[in-house]
């Protein structure tokens, strides 16, 4: 039996639940049946919801790297208890991700274990349209197997962008290695969704982050994400692709939070930023996206004033417990108005991954 560290570090996120994707999908009429559907209203306006970071496996694509989903870490297995969940929490769509656990496979499993996820996420949402869309799985090992991978996603499977993690075995997605994966992304017009790796700052630093409170995670994630960012940032990558749709798990880390210092480092050290860059790194905050799991008003307001309400999505990290209240999170967020409310519930997120209101 898998301990919990051990569930985080190995499938990373992956193994959470998508068991339903090969059998026993149920309608979503079905689910409807058996839970009371929350409808979220602003202003007298029924809002179409959409939760941008929901986890899922592919026990099938796993097996390829002698991984498995062990039944004692399923959450929310079939797709019905997932709507009935969603239900609950006022959830109308979920766009599906599965963190990358296949960065180190070599081409040849690479390819195949993307086609059998990519064919599988498809099958889920085509099961229940109205209720998941996916992120494409790709191979960012092999930059050039990825991009090809993005388009057939996007192309032949209707997938919506793709899910990736914040490195690829100790690289930055900023490397240039990673261009042609970003020009396609750009290309294509779709949302990348950047989610956290454990083998990432997390690894490096698993020294220091062991003992009592999770850190691994609690700090880890977080820090992993502030790491990818700064580096797309600073290496020019967004000023090499300026239309690029990336949205940031948990908030975008810790770049928002204290995003000034990095203004502030080119500044004080300047021959420490050895790429011109077309304007302030705080700026590029303002085209970047950003998950809304920051767990208090305030940390909302915070993360609203420093890239704009127009830049948050909602977000759950579902089926790991983190909140079941993300739809009030943002009703109660200070300071916001019914438009903006109803962007980060769902609308912006509509707009960036193709799903009608």
């Amino acid at each position: 039996m898998n301990t919990r560290r051990e569930f985080f570090e190995d499938a990373a996120g992956a193994a959470a639940a998508i068991a339903f994707v090969g059998c026993g999908l149920m309608s979503a009429r079905a689910a409807q049946a058996q839970a009371q559907r929350r409808e979220v209203v602003v202003n007298g306006r029924r809002v179409k919801t959409i939760d941008v970071h929901a986890h899922c496996a592919v026990p099938e694509a796993m097996a390829l790297m002698g991984r498995k989903v062990e039944p004692q870490t399923l959450l929310m297995a079939r797709a019905s208890d997932r709507i009935r969940a969603m239900d609950e929490q006022g959830i109308d769509v979920e766009a599906l991700s599965i963190n990358p656990y296949w960065y180190k496979a070599d081409r040849d499993v690479a390819r195949e274990l993307i086609r059998i996820q990519n064919e599988k996420l498809a099958e889920a949402c085509a099961a229940n349209p109205d209720r998941f869309v996916a992120f494409a799985s790709v191979a960012l090992q092999h930059p050039d197997l990825a991009a090809e991978q993005l388009e057939d996603g996007v192309k032949k499977y209707g997938l919506r962008g793709a899910g990736v993690g914040g490195s690829v075995n100790g690289e930055e997605l900023a490397d240039p290695k990673f261009h042609p994966f970003w020009a396609k992304a750009e290309q294509l017009g779709v949302l990348v969704f950047i989610h956290p790796q454990a083998a990432g700052a997390a690894g490096d630093l698993q020294t220091r982050l062991k003992g009592s409170g999770g850190l691994e995670n609690a700090i880890g994630n977080p820090l992993e994400t502030t790491i990818a960012l700064s580096h797309l940032i600073f290496e020019g990558t967004l000023d090499r692709f300026p239309g690029l749709k990336v949205c940031a798990a948990h908030g975008g880390g810790y770049l928002p939070s204290y995003a000034a210092r990095s203004d502030a480092i080119c500044v004080t050290f300047p021959d420490r930023c050895t790429r011109p860059l077309n304007k302030k790194p705080t700026e590029y905050l303002r085209q970047l996206y950003f998950d809304s799991l920051v767990f208090t008003p305030e940390a909302l307001r915070h993360l609203v004033a420093e890239t704009g309400p127009g830049q948050i999505v909602m977000g759950t990290d579902y089926p790991f417990p983190w909140t079941k209240t993300s739809v009030d999170h943002i009703l109660g967020a200070p300071g916001l108005s019914d438009a903006e409310r109803v962007a980060m519930l769902g609308g912006t997120a509509a707009k960036l991954l193709g799903i009608k209101t």
